[in-house]
């Protein structure tokens, strides 16, 4: 038996003096209470309710239990009181996945940063791309770029994840012009293994389509296309928080700038509002301030 519950549901009752009326106040079924109350009554050996259909009293020794366990109940409240320190200062471990280019590319950064601003904070990040299931892998947050979240979760949209078609300015001077996406089926485009490998969905004047493309070149992880394509071997779709920076430097060209790659949003995903740490809801904070609606690494294009 749940002794305090017990005791919480006897009080309960007689202070609002049905077993109905203590039901709805507690959020629990007659039956439940009518069940704590019998259990209640053989843990202290005596009847503390005459029950009748019209009337409930307490007894004599049920008087006497009611000012006892309206002590414990009031000296359990001022133990919680006493002990719960309400956590403001973010501290703690947190444990936050993310996609290998993003990490690499834009969420390092980022948190180094927080760790800087919040030296009480332990950041232990784990780049991996693949789902994780926050639950058993102990994970106190993910970011996830994505259209499709698992509803089980709780989302906090960031900013969003655009894409670019872009070559090096060395490939583009070596190989026949690209004006349209028809064209890249003459060039050799460096692919994903598991996002476009084979088609390259876009939106052209608001009507979506797609366009075969192939090459001698797909991998597993953006990082290592993003690289390939500096290095002048093809023509390459990435996430524009990936290509924009080196477009701003000269090292890739933008192609085809009229064309609407697909859009994604970015999120931080994490599993409970209820008994969140300072450190979790700062980093929300903080990952909403660093990464706006509209993206900073777009502005650089």
């Amino acid at each position: 038996m749940d002794t305090l519950k017990a005791m919480q549901v006897f009080v309960a009752v007689v202070d609002s003096g049905s077993q109905t009326a203590a039901a709805d106040m507690l959020g629990l079924s007659r039956s439940v209470v009518s069940r704590y109350i019998a259990e209640l009554e053989a843990w202290t050996g005596a009847r503390l309710l005459h029950r009748t259909t019209r009337k409930l009293s307490v007894t004599p020794a049920g008087l006497e239990t009611l000012q006892r366990c309206r002590a414990v109940l009031a000296l359990t409240t001022d133990m919680q009181s006493a002990v719960a320190v309400p956590e403001t200062t973010p501290q703690g471990l947190l444990r936050i996945t993310v996609s290998t280019s993003f990490g690499q590319m834009q969420f390092a950064e980022a948190v180094a940063e927080f760790v800087k601003r919040y030296p009480a904070v332990s950041v232990d990040l784990v780049l991996l791309d693949r789902a994780v299931n926050l639950v058993e892998e102990r994970i106190d947050l993910a970011v996830r770029i994505s259209h499709e979240l698992d509803p089980n979760l709780i989302a906090r949209r960031l900013t969003v994840c655009r894409s670019m078609v872009c070559a090096s300015p060395d490939y583009l001077r070596a190989h026949p012009p690209i004006r349209r996406m028809e064209d890249l089926g003459l060039h050799n485009c460096l692919t994903h293994s598991y996002y476009g490998k084979t088609l390259w969905n876009y939106v052209l004047d608001g009507q979506p389509s797609s366009v075969a493309v192939g090459g001698n070149l797909s991998a597993n992880e953006s990082t290592s296309l993003l690289q390939a394509a500096v290095a002048g071997v093809g023509v390459v779709l990435l996430p524009t928080f990936m290509a924009a920076p080196l477009v701003h430097t000269g090292q890739l060209v933008a192609l085809l700038p009229a064309v609407q790659q697909r859009e994604l949003g970015i999120y931080a995903v994490y599993t409970s509002r209820k008994n969140m740490s300072a450190a979790l809801r700062t980093m929300l904070d903080f990952l909403a301030e660093r990464f706006p609606p509209e993206p900073p690494w777009d502005q650089a294009v």
